[in-house]
């Protein structure tokens, strides 16, 4: 092979070559939920490129890539006061993704990503939360629902207009609230009181139920007995008045008497020292005397 054609192979490899790179260095990938901003000798170019190939780009451009994707940044131990003269801490997160369409501005403004976070986001909601605090009368309060609701829509609003379009503030999260110590031994006593004063209301409504039970019991004994008392006082009147009117039929039988009288003397013959006189033997009805053991002991029966 002549010098010649040598030559001219070397020419073209190094021409191929540097179309190659050429060709390469015109083409950009922007990655799934990026924005990119081209940089050309310190200049920012005023273009927003997404995600996708772009061609042709600059090759002699430097690029500085944004993640638009949606992020939580943390914020933790926040110093919030109250007005009532206390401090809590609280972690807040912020839901928050990069706007696509102003990284050339932030590129020349503010800087990268985190330069937007670092120098918009995070300072402003720092000092956005104290004066949010100012508005809360007592630091407990800052556990209620409402006041954290109110709170969270505040601090979005107004992260926002700091924030500018350089970042779309989706949310603003309580995420924990932390109290003076004090304020949260206090808190612990007062919870300690309360149950124990929902224990004392249980136990005495318990004990007001074991007595309201008593006195119905009480109350249906006392009945019971009224009723049985009844019964008897019924029972004995007509056994009374069964004995009265007996006592009546009988009063003027003498036929009645009679059979009494035999009836003693039957039962006071079966003893073997009982002596038995009859006073006027030649009644139709003798009235027997008993002489029982010594003497003088002499009695009527029968009567």
């Amino acid at each position: 092979m002549s010098p010649r054609t040598t030559l001219k192979l070397l020419i073209a490899g190094v021409l191929s070559f540097a179309l190659l790179v050429g060709g390469c260095a015109m083409i950009q990938t922007v990655p799934a939920g990026h924005g990119a901003v081209a940089t050309v000798f310190g200049d920012v170019q005023d273009t927003a490129y997404d995600e996708g190939l772009h061609f042709p780009v600059n090759p002699l451009a430097s690029w500085t890539y944004y993640d638009c994707r949606s992020k939580s940044l943390a914020c933790p131990d926040v110093q919030v006061p109250t007005r009532d003269q206390q401090t809590s801490t609280i972690d807040f997160s912020v839901q928050y993704r990069i706007n696509k369409a102003v990284i050339p501005a932030a590129k020349s403004e503010v800087g990268t990503s985190e330069d937007i976070v670092e120098v918009k986001i995070n300072p402003y909601l720092r000092s956005l939360t104290r004066s949010e605090g100012k508005a809360v009368a007592r630091c407990e309060e800052l556990f209620d629902e409402g006041i954290q609701a109110t709170m969270q829509a505040n601090l979005q609003a107004r992260l926002q207009k700091k924030v500018g379009d350089y970042a779309i503030i989706t949310a603003v999260l309580v995420r924990k609230v932390d109290l003076p110590p004090h304020i949260k031994e206090a808190i612990k006593n007062k919870k300690v009181r309360e149950q124990q004063g929902e224990e004392q209301k249980a136990e005495l409504k318990r004990y007001e139920t074991e007595q309201q039970q008593k006195i119905a019991e009480a109350i249906a004994n006392r009945k019971a007995a009224e009723e049985k008392a009844q019964e008897i006082r019924i029972l004995a009147d007509a056994e009374a008045y069964e004995i009265e009117q007996i006592n009546t039929a009988l009063a003027d039988s003498p036929a009645f008497i009679r059979l009494r009288a035999l009836d003693t003397l039957q039962r006071v013959s079966e003893n073997p020292a009982t002596q038995i006189y009859f006073l006027n033997g030649d009644s139709p009805d003798p009235l027997p005397l008993m002489h029982i053991g010594a003497a003088g002991s002499v009695g009527a029966v029968g009567k």
